[in-house]
């Protein structure tokens, strides 16, 4: 299985890179792992952002390929907790899905059909986060959830 982060925004020097691809690479142990930027709409995003949700859902779904899982980020999605989504990834794999893809949308968000089509749509919880947070949690996350599975010790369970 493969697993790929799209995201809408410009890649750009910040304190989340270098962590990002800590994670990422850590990832990519257990699944080939990409990450792939996208450019968000550009022209009249404040005169008509639901045209721009749209062009970024085309674009996006260009980018989706056919039989893997889509699962798209969004502050009202389904809460998972660290080993239910290494538990989701599991079961990805053992169906054969090629590949999961996440998607973490523009600064407008996503577009309501981009989200209803999706295979899955899960929260990283109810707080509104940058862009780039959002990323650099995902894919540590990503990288907690292959640890999981693998039987490391990154994730140490609550003693209580």
């Amino acid at each position: 299985m493969r697993v790929r982060v799209l995201w809408f925004g410009r890649p750009a020097a910040s304190p989340y890179e270098g962590e990002v691809e800590t994670y990422r690479s850590r990832v990519a142990r257990r699944w080939p792992a990409e990450d792939v930027p996208l450019k968000p709409a550009a022209g009249g995003r404040e005169e008509d952002p639901r045209r721009a949700l749209r062009a970024e859902a085309e674009k996006l779904c260009r980018r989706l390929p056919d039989g893997w899982a889509t699962i798209v980020l969004d502050e009202h999605g389904e809460l998972l907790d660290s080993e239910a989504l290494a538990r989701e990834l599991e079961g990805l794999e053992t169906v054969g899905t090629p590949g999961a893809s996440f998607v973490i949308g523009s600064d407008l968000g996503l577009d309501p059909a981009l989200r209803q089509d999706a295979s899955r749509v899960i929260s990283l919880g109810r707080l509104t986060y940058p862009h780039q947070l959002a990323r650099l949690v995902l894919w540590e996350q990503l990288y907690r959830a292959a640890d999981i599975l693998s039987g490391g010790r990154y994730h140490r369970h609550a003693l209580q």
